[in-house]
């Protein structure tokens, strides 16, 4: 007697073959943009080693407070003291003005193109002077700023020699200062920028696929049960590796800085998208396959898919550096890279090797166990010799 495979069986072996070029393919893009991902102005690190730290201001300046943001990659600068505060530039021409009617940018000062990327590769125009009078543009409506300030960070590709001589311990680089001038008083904004060592990332890789193997096995052991309930805890495994990615994205947009409901969806759209989108498809093929629809164990695959890449390994700096962009201690974005690329890591192969376990389909219609799946091909070679026995 001669069997068929079913139309989702031979769709899943194309899938296969789809999903290892898709991930081979966004691997190498991942590597060859390893340089700083966005969250902001494509500039915020993906993590660093490197803690810039503002002190305060000398002399102190009521209703004026600056933090860092983009762990380390700006300065944010909020004036609330009723009168206009200058930042100078790299050459002591007036830079940045904060009124309390917002912010004015100096065209004229060649700071305000060094300091347009975190690399501070942007050509100066010939028409920037320093000693030229200053042509101010409104460029915010709060008196509220963000900058780079190459005066706070680190630079260069390589680390200090102090750094490589002893990597392993906790090094101060330098203390910086940037000039200010409340009217014609000058101020002095002080902090430091210190180097922190990096975690083993060994650890973090291995814990992380050690969760991923646990999490396969789980829904392999689920399986028995019937595919149904297989299918279920996938959803649920995937729906929790979604949010967590979508949480991880708005707390890197948060530690932007930005402003009210606004600024943190426009920092979102021009940052950590990709995180974005694919944690709320991962939610959206969770909720799919938990109504059964066809095709779930598809959407199961393919998105589990991106969910590790786009959303897991795009952020697994945070496994090397010491720092990374979101607020609180290091050690909770660890976990919830860890956790992303786990979930969907190991949702994406479950749901594969479900799809290459479905039964096969007789002339009759009647559907047989599979011959791709475990004791598939065995149990359809006995019904074939019971049918020829006949």
């Amino acid at each position: 007697m001669r069997f068929t495979r079913r139309p989702a069986q031979a769709r899943a072996t194309r899938l296969a073959g789809r999903l290892a070029a898709f991930v081979g393919t966004a691997a190498v893009l991942l590597t060859g943009a390893a340089t700083p991902a966005a969250a902001h102005g494509a500039d915020a690190p993906a993590a660093t080693d490197y803690q810039v730290t503002v002190t305060g201001t000398v002399p102190a300046v009521d209703g004026l407070t600056v933090r860092v943001v983009e762990a380390g990659a700006r300065l944010e600068l909020t004036n609330h003291s009723g009168r206009p505060i200058e930042v100078l530039g790299y050459a002591g021409e007036p830079y940045l003005e904060i009124r309390p009617d917002g912010v004015y940018q100096n065209r004229r000062s060649p700071t305000a193109y060094q300091n347009e990327t975190l690399a501070g590769d942007t050509p100066v125009p010939a028409a920037a002077d320093p000693a030229a009078p200053p042509d101010w543009r409104r460029i915010a409506a709060r008196p509220v700023v963000r900058w780079h300030d190459q005066r706070t960070y680190w630079l260069d590709a390589a680390p200090p020699d102090a750094v490589r001589a002893a990597p392993d311990q906790v090094h101060r680089v330098r203390d910086w200062v940037v000039p200010l001038r409340d009217g014609v008083t000058p101020v002095e904004l002080r902090g430091t920028l210190d180097w922190i060592p990096p975690p083993d990332p060994l650890r973090w890789w291995g814990g992380t696929l050690l969760g991923a193997v646990l999490m396969l096995v789980a829904l392999l052991a689920t399986a028995r049960r019937g595919p149904r309930t297989a299918q279920l805890v996938s959803a649920g495994g995937l729906a929790a590796g979604g949010a967590t990615a979508v949480g991880y994205a708005i707390a890197r947009a948060v530690e932007s800085g930005t402003g009210g409901p606004l600024g943190l969806l426009s920092v979102l759209l021009d940052g950590p998208v990709w995180a974005l989108l694919t944690g709320l498809a991962a939610l959206a093929a969770a909720g799919y396959a938990a109504r059964r629809r066809p095709g779930a164990e598809l959407a199961l695959a393919l998105t589990g898919t991106c969910l590790a890449i786009f959303a897991g390994a795009a952020n697994a700096a945070v496994f090397t550096r010491a720092i990374a962009p979101v607020p609180g201690p290091a050690w909770w974005p660890r976990i919830v890279v860890a956790a992303v690329l786990a979930s969907g890591a190991a949702v994406a192969l479950g749901a594969v090797l479900r799809l290459r376990a479905e039964p096969v389909t007789g002339p009759d219609g009647v559907g047989r166990a599979g011959g791709d799946g475990p004791g598939g091909g065995e149990l359809a070679r006995g019904e074939q010799r019971v049918e020829a026995e006949r």
